[in-house]
This record gives structure tokens, C-alpha cells and sequence, in this order.
């Protein structure tokens, strides 16, 4: 999502709060907490889930590998909803004409480096790069070049735009700037 005026131009990044990152957080759960569950029962010799007996599960090896793997998939799914809960990944690219200055800004992780600015002036933008990848896992993606400092994404890693909507993107953002575009 993009909202654009002659003078300023602001890029909306969503973070890890996408549909996809909840069902797999919520299936990660599940299961883990099934495979503890199962683990638990194996060793208490009850019942906690109807759909296996704990008799047919002995807890060493079986009982014991499966409440390892509830507890490791508990961590990751945790790990997910923090991530999820904290929206890591999301904020905005903001270029002002006016100004003649480029914001692009991240959440991170909790602690002292969470809010994640960069700034530099529009000067120092060579150009806007397109890196196209073919194969199994083709992908393109869009950076912009910044004189000492290298080349700055400005595509995520998880976007799939299509050869055209991506080359369409940065002729866009190059003419708003004012910069070459590399790549084609």
C-alpha cells in the first residue's frame, strides 16, 4: 500500500502480521500441543486425548521424543506469536521531494535497537536496481543503490511481484527521484 503526492511519496511495509503467519501459528501450536499431550498421557498411563490410547504409546522412546517435540514446537510457535504480537518487519519508506531526504523505517525485536531509521539525502541515490533470479525459486527484486553505503531493499524477500509489476515499480519510484534505473 502506497499513498503518493507530488512532493512526497510514502511505501507502507507490512510486517508479520499477514493471514499465513496466524494459520501458522495456530496449526504449530496445535500440534505441539498435541504431541505433549500424547507424551504426558504416555508417561501418566491416562488418557488426556481420546483419539489415542496411552497404553499403545510407551513413554521411553516414544512417549519421550514426542513430548521433546511438543515442547521445541511450542518454543517456535511462541516465537512466531511474539513476532506476530509485535508486527516485526513492518513500517514505511518515505521519500520527500521537498526535503530532498529518504526515511525508511522498521519495527524490530523488543529492546534498544527496535525502532529501525535509517536516513540519508537523495543526492546520494545512484540508482534504483532490479535483481532478477530465475530457477526454482525465481525472484525479483527491487534495491536502491546509495553512494558509500551499498544497496538498500526495498522489496521483501516473501513478496512475489510478477517481472512486470516489478519493473513497473521502479520506473515509478526512478522517475519520482529522479535516478536511473540498472537491471534491465
Amino acid at each position: 500500500m502506497s499513498w503518493r503526492s507530488k512532493r512526497i511519496w510514502i511505501e507502507l511495509i507490512a510486517g508479520s502480521r499477514k493471514t499465513s503467519n496466524l494459520c501458522w501459528a495456530f496449526i504449530l501450536f496445535l500440534g505441539s500441543l498435541g504431541f505433549l499431550l500424547v507424551g504426558i498421557s504416555s508417561y501418566l498411563g491416562i488418557n488426556l486425548i481420546s483419539l489415542f490410547l496411552s497404553q499403545q504409546i510407551i513413554f521411553f522412546p516414544q512417549g519421550l521424543v514426542m513430548s521433546f517435540y511438543g515442547i521445541a514446537g511450542l518454543f517456535f510457535s511462541s516465537y512466531l506469536w511474539c513476532t506476530i504480537l509485535w508486527n516485526v518487519g513492518s513500517g514505511y519508506d518515505l521519500f520527500d521531494i521537498k526535503e530532498r531526504i529518504v526515511c525508511i523505517f522498521r519495527w524490530g525485536f523488543p529492546g534498544k535497537n527496535r525502532r529501525i531509521l535509517v536516513r540519508f539525502l537523495m543526492k546520494d541515490i545512484q540508482s534504483i536496481r532490479i535483481e532478477v533470479k530465475e530457477g526454482i525459486y525465481a525472484r525479483h527484486a527491487l534495491y536502491m543503490e546509495i553512494r558509500g553505503q551499498g544497496a538498500i531493499p526495498l522489496t521483501r524477500t516473501d513478496e512475489n511481484l510478477t517481472p512486470r509489476e516489478i519493473e513497473q515499480k521502479a520506473a515509478k519510484l526512478a522517475y519520482f527521484l529522479r535516478v536511473p534505473i540498472e537491471g534491465f
